[in-house]
């Protein structure tokens, strides 16, 4: 059972569907990182673990969300990755791929980096 395949999300994750595509989902983070204005998270509909199974049409896809998400939250400056594979490398919690997209809350004053593992 993975709790990011969508048949499965409503039941783990508690925060609504911003963007509902063809190969991705695109939602609030349940738990952003410490610091965090933005955070979202950008979910492969089918499930897949390894970054080779993502399509080319996938890849559009993602970019296309990715630039629309920055420009409609006016993300001046943040980081995205994709996390694929075994959680013992990613530092992820679930094996099934997926992205984050996040920036820092540069108006909070002596605004920290932002850490997580990534590997």
């Amino acid at each position: 059972m993975c709790p990011f395949c969508p048949r499965h999300l409503a039941q783990y994750h508690k925060k609504p569907i911003l963007k509902n595509g063809r190969y991705w989902i695109l939602t609030n983070n349940m738990y952003p990182y410490k610091g965090a204005k933005h955070h979202v998270l950008l979910i492969h509909k089918k499930h897949i673990e390894s970054i080779s199974d993502i399509s080319t049409q996938a890849w559009s896809e993602l970019l296309k969300f990715t630039q629309r998400e920055t420009k409609k939250r006016a993300i001046a400056g943040g980081t995205f990755y994709v996390r694929f594979g075994d959680t013992v490398y990613t530092g992820a919690s679930v094996t099934h791929l997926h992205a984050n997209l996040f920036s820092p809350d540069m108006r909070k004053k002596n605004c920290a980096p932002i850490f997580t593992r990534v590997g």
